[in-house]
C-alpha cells in the first residue's frame, strides 16, 4: 500500500513573486526539465525558488542536490533559500562539482584503492611535483633541447582529462609543437599517476575522474545515490564538460530522481578548457521526456542594448531562439560604434569618455572596458594610468607585470643598465639546468667583468664593447655553458656599432632569442606571442629606450589598491566578465581578425565561429544603461601598423540599432 503525504503548507506566494516564465520553472512537475535563461533574465532567482519550492513542498534537504561551477554561486544561493524558506540550508547537497565530489568521495575512496583521509593536491602541490618528474625523466633531454615546463605538461594533462581524450590525442591535436617529447611526457604522466597513489593524494582532476569511475563501477554505491538525491540541479549547463555531464546522468540516473538543469546557449564561451555546448543542444535527445523553458525577461539592460544583443545572437544557426525582453524603460542613449584612426587614439577615447562620466557623477566601479585579449587593454592601462583614472584588471595581472612581458623587458633593463641584477638573474634562470647557486655564480662573474670594464672606461655611460668581448674571462658554471655563448651574442646584437637601435627593433630581436624559452614555459604560448606583437606595434612613437623603460617603470608602480572601490573602473576580458554587470560598458579592438579571432576565421569551423559570436553576445549583455563599440582602423603606428577593418560583428548589424561616433 502507498500512503500519499499532502504538500506542506505553501507560506509564500510564489506566483506573485516571480514573472510566469520564472514561476512555470519553479513550479514544473516534470522530471526532466531543461530551463533557458537568458542574459539578465534572473537564473539564480529561479534556482533558488525551485529549491524553496521543493523543500516547502516537504521535500527533506538532504534529498535536494545542487552542483554550481563556483563557491561562491553556491553560497549565495543557498543564503537566498534560507531567507526565502527561513530555516538552515546546511542539510542541502550544495556546492561546485569538485566539493561534491570530495564529500561522496571521503565515504568510498577505500573502494578505488585510496586509504581513509586522501590528501588533495593544490595547483603548488602539483607543480612541485611535476618539477620533481621533469627533472627525473628530461633527463639529458634539457641539455640540446628545452623540456617542456611544469605548468605546460599540468594544462596538457588536464586538457585531456576534462575533454574526455587520451592526452595521446591532445598532444598530437593541441601541443604538437611538443610532439617530439611524446615518450618522456608519457613516463611522466605514468610515474605521476602512481606517486599520487603511492601518497594517497588527489588532483582536481581526480575528484571528477574518480567519482566518475566510482559511480561507474559500483553499482550499489550509485543506487545508493540515486535514491537518496530526489531532485539533482544544475547551474551553468552550458559550461559543462565531458566529465560533469556524465557525472549528472550516472546521480540523476535513478528512476525516482528529477533533474532540472538551468544555462544558456547563447552564453556558452568556455570550449577552450573543455565545455562542450552539445551538453545542452542535446538535452532534450538524451531525455526525450524533457521540458523546455524559457526565461526571456531581461532585468538588467535598457531596450535599445537588448535590441543589438538580440540582432547579433541572430546571426548564430544553432541556438534555442529567443528574444530578450525589457523589463526597463528606454534609456537616453542609442549604443555607440566608434571607429578609431589606430589602437592610441581608441584608448584615448575610451579615458576622455570615462572621464567625463565620472565628472558626471557615475562612479567607476560602474564602468567596464571588455575586451577578447588581454592584450587588446594595453593602451587603454597606458592612458588611463596618465589621466590618473584608478583601475583594477579582473583578467590578470597589468600588462607589464606578466611574466612574458617582464622576461622582455628584463633584457631592455639590462642592457640600460647592467648592473640590474633583478634583471640578470631573471634571464639567467631561463636557461635549462640553472637554478639559485648557479645564477649567484653567474651575478659574481658578471659584476665584476662590468665594474673592470667601467673601471678602464670611466667616462663611459653604458657599455659599448661587444659584451662576449667583456666576459670572455668569466669562469662559466657547467650547467650554464650551452646557452652562455647564445645570451652573449644576442645581448651584442641589440647594441650594433654602427647604430642605436629603437624599442620596436630591441623587442623583436629578444623575442626572437625567446622564442623557443617560451613555448617551452607557457601553456598559453600564442596569446603570450600576441601580447609581445601589440607591445611592438605598440612602440613605434617611443623615441628611445630609456624613455620607454621608465614609463614601464612609472606605470608597473601605479597602485590602484589604495583608491576606494567606488572609484575603479574594471578592465576585464569578456571571458572573465561573464555573470557581472554594469551601467556602463566599453567593447574595445572590435576589428576583423581581432575579435573575431584571426585563428578562427582562417582555421576553424561554423562552431567556432558561432562561439566567438556568443562572446560578442555576452559582452553587449553585461551593460546596463551604456555601450560603447569601438575598434581602431590601423593597429600601430608608422611602417609596422596593420590595417584593421571593422569586426563583422559590427557590419552586420542593423544601422539603426545604433550611432555612429566620428573622432
Amino acid at each position: 500500500m502507498k500512503y500519499a503525504l499532502r504538500p506542506a503548507a505553501n507560506g509564500r506566494d510564489f506566483a506573485a513573486e516571480l514573472n510566469p516564465e520564472q514561476y512555470a520553472a519553479v513550479t514544473t512537475d516534470a522530471r526532466h526539465a531543461l530551463v533557458i535563461a537568458g542574459a539578465g533574465s534572473g537564473k539564480t532567482r529561479t534556482l533558488t525558488y525551485r529549491v524553496a519550492r521543493l523543500l516547502e513542498c516537504g521535500v527533506a534537504p538532504w534529498r535536494i542536490l545542487l552542483l554550481t561551477f563556483t563557491n561562491k554561486a553556491a553560497r549565495e544561493m543557498l543564503e537566498r533559500v534560507g531567507q526565502l524558506t527561513g530555516q538552515g540550508n546546511e542539510q542541502i547537497w550544495g556546492g561546485t562539482f569538485h566539493s561534491v565530489a570530495n564529500r561522496l568521495l571521503r565515504r568510498h575512496a577505500e573502494r578505488l584503492g585510496y586509504l581513509p583521509g586522501f590528501s588533495i593536491l593544490d595547483s603548488d602541490d602539483q607543480r612541485a611535483l611535476f618539477r620533481a618528474l621533469v627533472k627525473q625523466f628530461s633527463g639529458k633531454t634539457t641539455k640540446t633541447d628545452r623540456f617542456p615546463k611544469p605548468e605546460v605538461l599540468i594544462g596538457l594533462h588536464s586538457l585531456a582529462i576534462n575533454t574526455g581524450r587520451s592526452w595521446q590525442d591532445t598532444l598530437m591535436d593541441d601541443y604538437g609543437h611538443l610532439e617530439r617529447f611524446e615518450d618522456t611526457i608519457g613516463k611522466i604522466f605514468e610515474a605521476y599517476r602512481a606517486r599520487k597513489m603511492e601518497s594517497n593524494s588527489m588532483d582536481f582532476d581526480d575528484l571528477l575522474t574518480n567519482m566518475v569511475r566510482l559511480l561507474r563501477e559500483h553499482a550499489d554505491v550509485r543506487c545508493d545515490l540515486q535514491d537518496r538525491f530526489l531532485h539533482v540541479l544544475v547551474d551553468e549547463y552550458q559550461d559543462t564538460n565531458t566529465l560533469q555531464a556524465e557525472l549528472i546522468s550516472l546521480l540523476a540516473g535513478g528512476s525516482n530522481t528529477s533533474l532540472m538543469v538551468v544555462g544558456d546557449d547563447a552564453q556558452s564561451i568556455y570550449s577552450w578548457r573543455g565545455a562542450n555546448v552539445d551538453h545542452i543542444f542535446d538535452f532534450t535527445n538524451t531525455y526525450p521526456d524533457a521540458q523546455v523553458y524559457k526565461i526571456e525577461t531581461n532585468y538588467r539592460s535598457v531596450p535599445a542594448i537588448l535590441e543589438i544583443s538580440n540582432a547579433a545572437i541572430a546571426q548564430n544557426s544553432r541556438q534555442f531562439v529567443k528574444t530578450l525582453r525589457p523589463a526597463r524603460d528606454a534609456g537616453k542613449l542609442k549604443p555607440a560604434v566608434v571607429p578609431a584612426p589606430d589602437n592610441r587614439t581608441e584608448a584615448r577615447f575610451v579615458a576622455q569618455r570615462i572621464d567625463e562620466l565620472m565628472s558626471a557623477g557615475i562612479p567607476g566601479k560602474d564602468i567596464a572596458v571588455l575586451y577578447r585579449a588581454h592584450f587588446h587593454s594595453m593602451d587603454v592601462q597606458m592612458e588611463l594610468t596618465r589621466n590618473h583614472i584608478p583601475f583594477r584588471i579582473t583578467s590578470g595581472l597589468r600588462f607589464f607585470e606578466q611574466a612574458h612581458i617582464k622576461d622582455i623587458v628584463a633584457w631592455l633593463r639590462l642592457l640600460s643598465n647592467p648592473r640590474d641584477e633583478v634583471a640578470f638573474r631573471r634571464i639567467v634562470s631561463t636557461f635549462p639546468r640553472v637554478g639559485e647557486a648557479t645564477a649567484t655564480k653567474l651575478w659574481q662573474g658578471w659584476l665584476g667583468a662590468v665594474e673592470a670594464w667601467f673601471r678602464a672606461n670611466p667616462d663611459a655611460a653604458s657599455i659599448t664593447a661587444p659584451h662576449s668581448e667583456v666576459m670572455k674571462k668569466v669562469s662559466i658554471p657547467a650547467a650554464a655553458r650551452l646557452h652562455w655563448g647564445g645570451f652573449l651574442t644576442s645581448l651584442d646584437s641589440l647594441h650594433p656599432a654602427d647604430r642605436e637601435l629603437t624599442p620596436t627593433e630591441l623587442v623583436k630581436l629578444v623575442q626572437n632569442y625567446m622564442n623557443a624559452y617560451m613555448r617551452s614555459a607557457y601553456d598559453n604560448y600564442e596569446e603570450r606571442m600576441e601580447d609581445i606583437g601589440q607591445l611592438i606595434k605598440s612602440l613605434a612613437d617611443m623615441p628611445d629606450l630609456d624613455t620607454f623603460l621608465s614609463q614601464v617603470a612609472l606605470l608597473s608602480e601605479v597602485d590602484n589598491d589604495t583608491a576606494a572601490d567606488d572609484d575603479c573602473v574594471t578592465l576585464s576580458t569578456i571571458h572573465q566578465a561573464k555573470g557581472l554587470e554594469w551601467k556602463i560598458v566599453f567593447v574595445i579592438f572590435l576589428g576583423e581578425g581581432l575579435f573575431p579571432h584571426y585563428r578562427v576565421i582562417t582555421g576553424g569551423d561554423s562552431d567556432d565561429m558561432e562561439e566567438e559570436t556568443r562572446l560578442f553576445y555576452v559582452a553587449l549583455t553585461r551593460a546596463e544603461d551604456q555601450l560603447y563599440l569601438s575598434y581602431p582602423r590601423y593597429n600601430g603606428h608608422s611602417y609596422d601598423s596593420q590595417f584593421c577593418p571593422p569586426s563583422r560583428f559590427l557590419t552586420t548589424l542593423p544601422e539603426e540599432l545604433f550611432e555612429l561616433w566620428s573622432l
